[in-house]
């Protein structure tokens, strides 16, 4: 009987925020910031790789697609967010959720995989400089990049399926600021045992498995430096790494701190703000990351801003 008078959830509600109703406003306009810094950036840098040929190399190509999962990788998650307060609507319904964790599932995934793939292709880059564009010819790289996407895009439906194929009843609160896995598995009132052990499994394994082809990347790639005799050169082509190993380190970081900590290290507290750092901070950083110390993308930067400054005064 007590099977039967549970009540099927078809929508959640969003009680990330309702702690502190006295920080929305301020909340709202750092975090209107970020995303429009964000979609600036992200979009500005895929802008700037397409108008300028100097950028026309496969190290930038992976970078626009960075820049693009980045710019939707906010997109799935802020306007939501804003929307939650600057109305006060927590309301989100059963479908809404599911496809806003799917998309998010996505654009994460990817970025996993597309991260290793820039690793393996800074390691081509030095350590056959000579044969770089000719291993790393258009065919190669649009073939890593959709094989990225299509991981991405598989991990996602496995873990969607996975998670709203549980039973979600009475309890809809969702004591986090968007749909996401750890605070949806808590909801469920059906066993999330087998579920868990297929979602943990999987992640640890799409983590483990690119970090691994990072790590293995970056050996060998130190090994390429080490064989440089002028410690000038050595610096200067480590330094072309740098912006990558700043980005990995981020988005690796926050992943395991949030996905891969065991039960009884996790803080529900830490883990609202470190989300918020994975989907608002990280993307807005990226581009920053990649252009600050890079001469090419400032060289471009000012010679576009020049030219629009020429039509301008025309």
């Amino acid at each position: 009987m007590a099977e039967n008078n549970l009540t099927t959830v078809t929508e959640f509600i969003l009680m990330g925020f309702n702690d502190h109703p006295e920080l929305k406003i301020p909340l709202f306009l750092v975090f209107l910031s970020f995303y429009l810094a964000t979609l600036l950036g992200n979009m500005g840098m895929i802008i700037l790789i397409q108008v300028d040929v100097q950028l026309h190399t496969p190290m930038y190509f992976f970078l626009s697609h960075l820049s693009l999962l980045d710019a939707c990788y906010a997109s799935v998650i802020s306007p939501q967010i804003l929307a939650t307060l600057a109305t006060g609507k927590t309301v989100i319904s059963y479908g809404c959720c599911a496809a806003q964790f799917f998309f998010f599932t996505i654009c994460a995934g990817t970025e996993c995989f597309l991260l290793a793939v820039m690793a393996y292709d800074r390691y081509v880059a030095i350590s056959n400089p000579l044969l770089y564009t000719v291993a790393m010819n258009p065919r190669t790289c649009w073939s890593l990049v959709v094989a990225a996407y299509t991981c991405g895009v598989s991990g996602a439906i496995l873990r969607t399926g996975c998670t709203f194929t549980l039973s979600f009843c009475d309890n809809n609160h969702i004591d986090f600021s968007f749909c996401d896995l750890p605070p949806l598995l808590k909801l469920a009132c059906s066993d999330t045992t087998n579920t868990e052990i297929v979602i943990v499994f999987f992640g640890n394994f799409v983590i483990s498995a690119n970090a691994l082809v990072i790590l293995i990347s970056y050996l060998l790639i130190i090994k390429s430096i080490l064989r440089v005799k002028a410690a000038g050169g050595r610096a200067k082509t480590f330094s072309t790494c740098a912006s990558h190993l700043t980005a990995v380190a981020l988005f690796f970081g926050t992943l395991i701190f949030m996905y891969l900590r065991s039960g009884s290290d996790k803080s529900l507290g830490e883990d609202k703000v470190v989300s918020v750092v994975y989907t608002m901070v990280i993307p807005m950083l990226n581009p920053l990351i990649y252009s600050l110390r890079n001469k090419d993308v400032k060289a471009a930067f000012k010679k576009v801003t020049r030219k629009f400054q020429g039509s301008q005064s025309m």
